[in-house]
């Protein structure tokens, strides 16, 4: 048995094993805008002088063992899945990590949401490790009645958020709160980490073209109808009625509803207001960034949202983003988004005519206080130091020299 700390980190659906060999080089992956949690996590196992093992749902299985990192790309095959086979997915998903967690004879276990349902890693804690998730995603609309299946999931997950885990990573307020009210009160300790950026990547975002003579509005991120992508299309249209067709929009992403997107544009007359980037990496968000003059965030109240890096983005490029309260990195920024009420589309499109006609308030929007800038340049701030906080060399529980 190695003496040294392990910890299996089971990291959602990116390519980790993309995102090592350059981390492996000490560079950033350019597929990220952001700092990369795989990469905070190989940051975290070297200052800790831990063992890790990665698991990622990518689609892409692969398997690669390099010094103190087991990486694989570990498929879900009922991800897409619906109804009764989803759940049943996710629940033998969750058996197998622990399956693996146990034989590797990991000490911690790092579990980032929408890998399995939250009560299978009861067993994994029962069995000796210690639990750790790491909560990117609200556990349930902060809108709206629950469906059902959201109260049942809330009851069987709320022994494990009071009781199993060791501790719990949240990324924003708002979780802490769901958090809290599921389990009344009796939450494990809660470390909050915030989405994390180099300085260098923003330093030389341009500045927004003051004429306004095409005013630019990006969206980035998935596009799903839970996202609010169709309700750009009924503000286009609404545009178009008032002969306005100097606010036009970026779409960067891709997703399951990218072709119905298409079709709608098309069919509603308005494909002169939209432009599809496809998926833009690093580079290529810096551009759509330099030539934006707005950032949009117009998530739907059906939607889980956890913080929305885009927002972050679009502060560090110095420009006004609106969103409403669906998205909870609102409160996060004292006030200094543009905030509409929300699934309002008539006031999404207000805001737009506001900024774009109004130069004096598009200038007060795209000022940010410094504070609220730093928070995303703040290493501290990011998931690797949450890790650390809560993994720390006393909790390494190293077998002594008589017990191996």
């Amino acid at each position: 048995m190695s003496k040294s700390l392990r910890i299996l980190y089971a990291a959602g659906p990116g390519n980790i094993i993309g995102t090592y060999g350059y981390w492996r080089k000490g560079e950033d992956d350019p597929s990220q805008v952001a700092i990369t949690y795989s990469s905070q996590f190989y940051d975290a196992c070297r200052d800790l002088q831990a063992e890790g093992y990665v698991i990622s749902s990518c689609e892409e299985k692969e398997y690669l063992q390099d010094g103190n990192y087991i990486l694989e790309h570990r498929p879900n095959p009922l991800r897409n899945a619906s109804g009764l086979l989803y759940h049943l997915g996710h629940i033998w998903y969750g058996l197998r990590l622990t399956a693996t967690a146990i034989a590797w004879r990991a000490q911690v276990a790092i579990v980032a949401d929408g890998t399995t349902h939250w009560f299978v890693l009861s067993l994994l804690s029962f069995l000796g490790v210690q639990v750790v998730p790491s909560l990117h995603c609200s556990p349930s609309r902060k809108f709206g009645s629950p469906r059902k299946i959201d109260k049942l999931l809330s009851r069987l997950n709320r022994h494990f958020f009071a009781k199993s885990c060791t501790a719990i990573m949240s990324i924003s307020d708002e979780i802490d709160k769901q958090l809290a009210n599921m389990t009344g009160g009796q939450t494990k300790s809660i470390v909050q980490f915030k989405p994390t950026y180099r300085h260098t990547e923003f330093a030389t975002v341009k500045q927004p073209d003051r004429e306004h003579s095409h005013f630019r509005v990006l969206f980035a991120g998935r596009v799903e109808a839970d996202k609010g992508v169709f309700d750009l299309v009924e503000i286009a249209k609404r545009f178009a009625a008032l002969g306005r067709n100097d606010i036009t929009f970026d779409i960067c992403g891709t997703g399951s509803a990218l072709d119905a997107l298409r079709e709608q544009v098309k069919l509603a007359g308005v494909d002169w207001a939209f432009t599809f980037h496809g998926y833009c990496n690093k580079l290529q968000m810096h551009e759509r960034f330099s030539k934006a003059h707005a950032v949009i965030v117009p998530t739907k109240t059906d939607f889980v949202e956890g913080f929305n890096k885009v927002v972050a983005e679009g502060v560090l490029s110095s420009r006004p983003v609106i969103t409403s309260a669906v998205c909870p990195a609102l409160s996060h920024m004292d006030g200094t988004l543009v905030e509409v009420p929300p699934d309002d589309v008539t006031a999404y499109g207000d805001a737009l005519l506001k900024l774009c006609d109004d130069r004096e308030f598009y200038e007060q929007k795209r000022q940010y206080p410094q504070h609220l800038v730093n928070q995303f340049y703040d290493l501290s701030n990011g998931w690797a130091d949450a890790i650390e906080s809560i993994v720390t060399p006393q909790d390494k529980n190293v077998p002594s020299e008589e017990t191996l």
